[in-house]
């Protein structure tokens, strides 16, 4: 297992060479395995990021008809809402390409066959993943590239410091009483989380600053869930300059 830190200029850059990034990892999966993987999250610079792939002119050397696409957490809000993380994936990249519908994978809404509980919206998730694992006592299918936003407290995906999600064991958990609005979300915990081949954190902004110097130096993983995660060959912290303004400089790789 290898581990890069990569630091950019800027919010901009960062997005850009996210991208770029992302959308070489996938040619390489599909040239490996014939299909590729991917789970996406949440947030302004992962807009950034998913904009930047829809607007590069390499966009097309991806077979989107063969991209598996899931997520690493949903804010548990009707289907269509502004705030859920699939609604702000669909308008940035989505809707844009020519993905198999069936390949798509987002997570249970509240007006869905669950009804507002958000627990029983988990367990149908972790059905579904395991549905696309495949034969044999897999739990889940393989993920190539699992990409992360970093809370300002430290949180990944909707795993909370020092909150229930953080300790929990099932590979897909409810969340009830989040700190951060809305309240009730479904999210991967960290041992699903670290099944993927890749994971990739993505920060920016001083905001972010804390928390991953926190994470970088060895934070325990309930008080900082950024620290506990990794993927199973490579692991990278893909910042700008402001978010890793805390990160020691012999660990930095400045592009």
């Amino acid at each position: 297992m290898t581990s890069a830190i990569v630091v950019h200029a800027d919010p901009e850059v960062l997005a850009e060479a996210v991208a770029a990034r992302l959308i070489t990892r996938l040619i390489d999966a599909q040239a490996q395995r014939g299909e590729a993987s991917l789970v996406l999250t949440g947030g302004r610079i992962a807009a950034a990021v998913y904009r930047s792939v829809r607007h590069s002119r390499a966009r097309d050397a991806v077979d989107w008809s063969r991209v598996n696409v899931w997520w690493g957490d949903e804010r548990f809000l009707p289907a269509g809402d502004p705030e859920r993380n699939e609604t702000q994936a669909r308008e940035a990249l989505l809707d844009a390409l020519p993905l198999d519908p069936a390949r798509v994978h987002p997570m249970p809404a509240s007006d869905g066959p669950d009804g507002a509980d958000p627990e029983a919206a988990a367990a149908r998730y972790a059905e579904e993943l395991a549905a696309a694992a495949g034969p044999g006592n897999q739990r889940l299918p393989h993920f190539d590239v699992l990409l992360l936003g970093v809370g300002e407290d430290g949180h990944v995906a909707s795993v909370f410091p020092e909150s229930p999600a953080a300790y929990e064991q099932r590979l897909v958990a409810g969340v009830r009483g989040s700190p951060k609005p809305p309240p009730m979300r479904v999210t991967l915990t960290l041992p699903a989380i670290n099944t993927a081949e890749e994971v990739w954190l993505i920060a920016s902004g001083t905001g972010k600053a804390k928390a991953v110097g926190l994470a970088l130096a060895g934070a325990g993983p309930v008080q900082i869930p950024a620290a506990g995660v990794h993927g199973t060959e490579n692991t990278l912290w893909l910042l700008d300059q402001a978010a890793a303004a805390e990160v020691r400089p012999t660990l930095r790789s400045l592009r």
